[in-house]
């Protein structure tokens, strides 16, 4: 028992899983220094699909923003999700790309590395482990927790076992869908801590079905070290549990406080509650509590993909019938969790057995490489049936699936070219090829909003600046384009200047 550390996950959970991940650096900055002093175990800050979003949808350097984010947190300690040989992206990258990675993800400012593997394949973390080590930072292994006739508290404790073995600093237990219960909280914790009582032990946990803050106090309870949370407007729903209330629970607990203040908070929480009324467009539909969640074990990122996708198919109506058939393929696929990318190729295939009406007719290359191994071993071993639907003739694979990856690393430099000013930019081309092209690029041709904003932005004050000429009796000429008058152009420049 003693002092229990918070991490707080708003610049990086909190707003992936309730705003589409699309805040901007600029409103990360300036509540920093104030969240810096406190008293934060860590601030989660990178990782998951800030890397992807920020090059593919804001224009931003991904690692600019860790180099701006660290320069602000002088006595708090940076936290990032790593999906082991995934990295920050969605597919195994060859081992000189992971510890290049994780090397200079310790150089630009990141302290502690969470690393996880969809599959709980401790293979698949080997290499993250080595370069998060070999750069001096802080692994912590997870166990991406999950519900099925195979995950047990022995298999997690097993799990755990392992973790530590492979020289792991601390542990998580990762619930990406809220549905760990209390009561399980409680046994895996005691299990995990009985045996590495000196290891210390954090959960990560979604508020999705309402379980979590009981399942905090619990596992708190019997011994966890720390636990996620986010500040109230960006808490609740798909996101992490609110960090006030977790500092006023645990603060009545004589053996479990927090440190933190609960008046500290409250210039915090106001300036994310402006911050979120910016990004109302990106909102989630899904708030509150969802507890059909417990049944269909879908993660309410992922019930927003599947509705996108069956909404582009004009079959909307059918999304019952797939959450069903996503717990039925789960089962085919020997029980894999459900978090990035497992949740997607489960999901996908879901989707097209039901619009096609044949369960495995059609079969995405992302369900093949899964069967066959290529993401790793599954919890359960694959049924031979489901494997002939999906593979037919193709072997399974029994190995570690990067063992088969050529290094990526010098090839990657030579397509990139000079667009990549930095090693760092060659990691974001070999991870994200086409959005990072695309970022470089634009970053060369020296940066500016992106073409639709000033299109639109031009747009609008061509439209003012005709309303305005007619009122006063004289006709605005358009340029010989049809675009704006120049002095629209020129007002959107004074409008950039004062940004």
């Amino acid at each position: 028992m003693g002092q229990v550390r918070i991490t707080e996950t708003a610049i990086r959970d909190g707003h992936q899983s309730l705003l589409a991940t699309r805040m901007r650096t600029e409103d990360m900055l300036p509540a920093l220094e104030r969240m810096d002093a406190i008293g934060y175990g860590s601030i989660e800050c990178w990782g998951g699909a800030t890397f992807d979003t920020a090059m593919r949808f804001l224009l931003e350097d991904p690692w600019e923003r860790l180099r701006e984010v660290k320069s602000r947190l002088k006595n708090t300690p940076t936290q990032m999700l790593l999906r082991g040989q995934n990295a920050v992206g969605y597919r195994h990258y060859a081992d000189d790309v992971v510890l290049e990675f994780c090397e200079r993800a310790v150089e630009n400012g990141m302290d502690i590395f969470r690393i996880f593997d969809a599959l709980n394949d401790t293979r698949n973390l080997e290499t993250a482990f080595e370069g998060v080590k070999r750069a001096g930072g802080h692994v912590q292994g997870t166990l991406c927790y999950t519900t099925s006739p195979v995950h047990t508290v022995e298999s997690f404790g097993t799990l755990a076992d392992r973790l530590v073995e492979m020289g792991a600093d601390s542990l998580c237990i990762k619930d990406m869908a809220g549905l760990l219960s209390p009561v399980m909280a409680e046994r895996l914790v005691t299990r995990i801590k009985g045996d590495h009582p000196d290891v210390p032990l954090q959960l990560h946990c979604h508020d999705t079905s309402g379980y979590s803050e009981m399942a905090y106090l619990l596992a708190v309870r019997a011994g966890a070290d720390a636990i996620d949370t986010a500040i109230s407007p960006l808490a609740g729903g798909t996101s992490q549990p609110a960090t006030e209330t977790l500092v006023a629970a645990l603060g009545e607990d004589e053996d479990n406080g927090t440190g933190i203040a609960l008046d500290d908070l409250v210039e915090t929480a106001d300036y994310f509650g402006g911050v979120r009324k910016k990004y109302w467009k990106h909102e989630s539909n899904l708030l509150g509590v969802d507890a059909g969640v417990l049944r269909h074990q879908v993660p309410g990122g992922m019930i927003s993909n599947l509705v996108g996708q069956l909404r582009d198919q004009g079959q909307e109506a059918k999304l019952g019938e797939v959450l069903e058939e996503n717990a039925r393929v789960r089962a085919d696929l020997g029980y894999p969790p459900l978090v990035t990318p497992s949740s997607q190729i489960v999901g996908s295939q879901a989707v097209l057995n039901v619009l096609t009406g044949k369960r495995y007719g059609v079969v995405t290359k992302e369900t093949r490489n899964l069967a066959q191994g290529l993401y790793g071993a599954t919890a359960e071993p694959i049924e031979k049936a489901v494997l002939d639907l999906v593979l037919g003739d193709v072997p399974q694979i029994d190995h570690r699936p990067a063992d088969d990856l050529e290094p990526e690393l010098e090839s990657a430099k030579e397509e990139i070219g000079d667009l990549a000013e930095t090693p760092e930019d060659v990691l974001s081309y070999v991870m994200f090829p086409q959005p990072a092209k695309k970022f470089l690029e634009w970053r060369r041709a020296g940066g500016g909003p992106e073409r639709e904003l000033v299109a639109a932005v031009v747009g609008a004050m061509a439209i003012k600046d005709r309303a305005q000429a007619t009122a006063r009796g004289v006709p605005a000429a358009p340029s010989e384009n049809g675009a704006a008058p120049g002095a629209a152009w020129r007002q959107f420049g004074r409008m950039r200047q004062m940004r």
